[in-house]
């Protein structure tokens, strides 16, 4: 372990490991220090000069990226002198960049917007006549618009092309007050990761089709997430609004930084998975096809469950550990089988060397910890036996409906599949991101979800469900 050093920072007394970036020890003390070009995943490149600081005993400033931590420094990010180093590198970034945040989809989370705004450059010393101007809302490629006036050269884009995804599709094109981002010819912005440099620009030069004019950033309420696209479990924030007389609807997915887990980064497909959460749900509980409420399907449920009596759960690997562990208890006082085979969701072609995994379920790892068998001669041999079939979540009969042939079933979805028309007991449930569960990822990491979703109508989760059913079978004295 690198050894711990003291310094001072604006007169309090910190400690960092000598030798590392005096940028990261500040970022991670939550010091406030203006930057562009530095991200804790991409390192230095100290082209922007914006986390200048005074370091006593250096005869000028200095930029906080490029500076190794050693013992007993005094540093200074405040101050009259220091900041007006910093105002004056800000005017430059300022003097060709257009006057259109009103229009600007950055607008509420720019970088330059705010450093602007505490700097108070209320009057420009240039005519907006004499701006180098360049190209607008050019389409990059992967869902990405580039607008080279906004661009301020942090590079950070163009350092993840080359540093983290290997692929080199972004570059600096010109010189001097000319350069501006581009792609090379004929070679438009494509891998699976390209939105990423969405969220790297710290300004509105790179801005996401997907989420462009959508919404406005200070109408949006926020939740930490996970994604649920694969087992690695990428921490996401969840940016969603429920208008007046509407569902909480979701707009985008963002990558939340987890050094453990993600990085900063999450996959492009995982980014615009929200949208199956609007799409097809099922909301309205069936009783052999035929509409009906709640209370009806529970109480059918729990009749079903007391006159059959060999029955089976079959599980879905992106049930939260909570609705995993509540179906076992159940299961066991029924005296019933439960399993958790779920091929389906191995998919050889999705995973890749970085983030990406082959399972595409979020909590497979639970089914290890709670000892639920996924193994395909036990699960075949449970379902021939069986005469009644409980389906929570899991998606293997759509394709397998002769299985469910001359069976009693009662499934659970979020979303319509071929298994409802099947069931004679369907109950929709939340989805999701619309309840609170634990999931453990590949790793063995475990991460607790809190959903902050409002929903008009009542979506009950697995877990709730299970309780209620749970309660009528305990007062049957079963």
């Amino acid at each position: 372990m690198s050894e711990l050093v003291k310094l001072s920072i604006n007169g309090n007394e910190a400690e960092a490991q000598k030798g590392s970036l005096l940028i990261d020890a500040l970022i991670d003390k939550e010091v406030d220090i203006p930057h562009f070009c530095y991200h804790q995943a991409l390192g230095k490149d100290g082209n922007c000069r914006m986390c200048m600081v005074e370091i006593e005993g250096q005869k000028r400033p200095q930029i906080a990226c490029d500076t190794p931590i050693k013992e007993g420094m005094i540093v200074r990010t405040v101050g009259e002198n220091i900041e007006k180093v910093r105002r004056d590198i800000l005017e430059l970034e300022l003097i060709n960049h257009p006057i259109d945040c009103p229009t600007c989809d950055q607008a509420g989370e720019c970088k330059l917007q705010d450093y602007y705004m505490e700097s108070g450059f209320y009057d420009s010393r240039v005519e907006v006549s004499n701006k180098v101007t360049a190209r607008k809302r050019v389409e990059l490629g992967s869902n990405v618009m580039l607008d080279q006036e906004r661009c301020v050269l942090c590079t950070r884009c163009v350092r993840f092309c080359s540093d983290i995804t290997g692929t080199n599709e972004l570059g600096v094109i010109n010189r001097a007050d000319h350069s501006t981002i581009g792609i090379f010819p004929g070679r438009p912005l494509d891998n699976p990761y390209a939105m990423n440099v969405v969220d790297l620009c710290p300004v509105g030069a790179l801005t996401s089709q997907d989420f462009r004019f959508k919404q406005r950033v200070w109408f949006l309420e926020t939740f930490d997430a996970i994604c649920n696209g694969c087992s690695r479990g990428c921490n996401i924030t969840v940016d969603h609004r429920k208008e007046k007389y509407k569902d909480d609807q979701i707009f985008r997915f963002k990558p939340r930084a987890n050094k453990e887990v993600n990085g900063w980064f999450m996959c492009d497909e995982g980014r615009l998975s929200y949208k199956n959460e609007a799409e097809n749900r099922f909301v309205t509980p069936l009783i052999n096809n035929t509409e009906t409420v709640f209370d009806n399907t529970v109480t059918k449920t729990f009749k079903l469950l007391t006159e059959e009596k060999n029955v089976l759960f079959v599980l879905d690997p992106s049930l939260s550990l909570e609705e995993m562990q509540n179906t076992k208890n159940l299961a066991k006082v029924l005296n019933a089988n439960i399993t958790g085979y779920s091929p389906q969701y191995i998919d050889e072609k999705f995973g890749d060397d970085y983030l990406k995994k082959n399972d595409r379920s979020a909590n497979r790892a639970a089914f290890k910890e709670l000892e639920i068998n996924e193994d395909e001669k036990e699960f075949n041999s449970f379902v021939e036996q069986s005469s009644l079939l409980v389906i929570l979540g899991n998606s293997y009969f759509d394709n397998n409906l002769n299985l469910l042939e001359d069976k009693k079933v009662i499934s659970c979805f979020s979303h319509k599949c071929e298994t409802i028309n099947k069931s004679d007991v369907a109950i929709p449930v939340a989805s999701f991101y619309e309840k609170s569960g634990t999931y453990i990822n590949f790793g063995g990491t475990k991460q607790k979800v809190i959903s902050k979703m409002k929903k008009n109508r009542p979506m009950e989760s697995i877990t709730s469900i299970i309780e209620h059913i749970k309660t009528m079978v305990d007062k049957g004295n079963l």
